[in-house]
């Protein structure tokens, strides 16, 4: 059964506050004509994600790509529903999600999971040109989709799900700064 994981205090406390205060220097990275602020994580922070995502998985993983990103009042506010299929030409298994900054929006926020009108739960047309026609046309028209949960965020929570589920992050805006943790990987068999 493929399900979404959560578990909160996922990082150690000290290296989670320590990483906190290094995460001031995002750089915009356009993809499929969007804009996102990312910075790269270092290699042992990699290796370090990837052995606590396997024990969490009980299964080895394979990173395909990672990232920390930001979100917030005028930057990267758009919905933005899509699913992770292809990433670098891969498809990868499962989506990482780790809430890195403290919440400070007064309302529900996190990840949202969205279930489109006419597709399901999850798209899984492996064609790129596909995908593509998805991300451009009912990534931000909210009619097309019905709401379906929310993971809130809380600080060092991590939450996995299936790379082919439908999500954003949620609300589409953010009055102040939301930085997570992405990755996507393959679970090896």
């Amino acid at each position: 059964m493929v399900t979404v994981k959560i578990k909160d205090n996922f990082i150690d406390k000290t290296l989670f506050k320590e990483l906190n205060k290094t995460l001031t220097d995002f750089k915009e990275v356009k993809f499929h004509e969007k804009s996102f602020w990312v910075i790269m994580p270092s290699r042992e922070f990699i290796e370090y994600i990837t052995i606590k995502i396997s024990l969490l998985e009980n299964k080895k993983i394979e990173n395909i790509l990672c990232f920390f990103r930001e979100a917030k009042s005028n930057q990267d506010n758009d919905w933005g529903i899509h699913n992770d299929s292809i990433i670098d030409g891969q498809q990868p298994d499962r989506a990482a999600v780790i809430y890195m900054s403290e919440n400070k929006e007064l309302d529900l926020n996190g990840t949202a999971f969205w279930i489109h009108k006419t597709k399901g739960y999850s798209f899984n047309d492996k064609t790129p040109e596909s995908f593509d026609k998805l991300l451009k046309e009912d990534c931000n028209d909210v009619s097309k989709w019905k709401l379906n949960s929310v993971v809130g965020h809380m600080p060092n929570r991590i939450v996995t799900y299936p790379c082919n589920y439908f999500h954003s992050k949620y609300p589409k805006e953010f009055n102040n700064s939301r930085i997570v943790f992405v990755m996507f990987y393959k679970i090896i068999k």
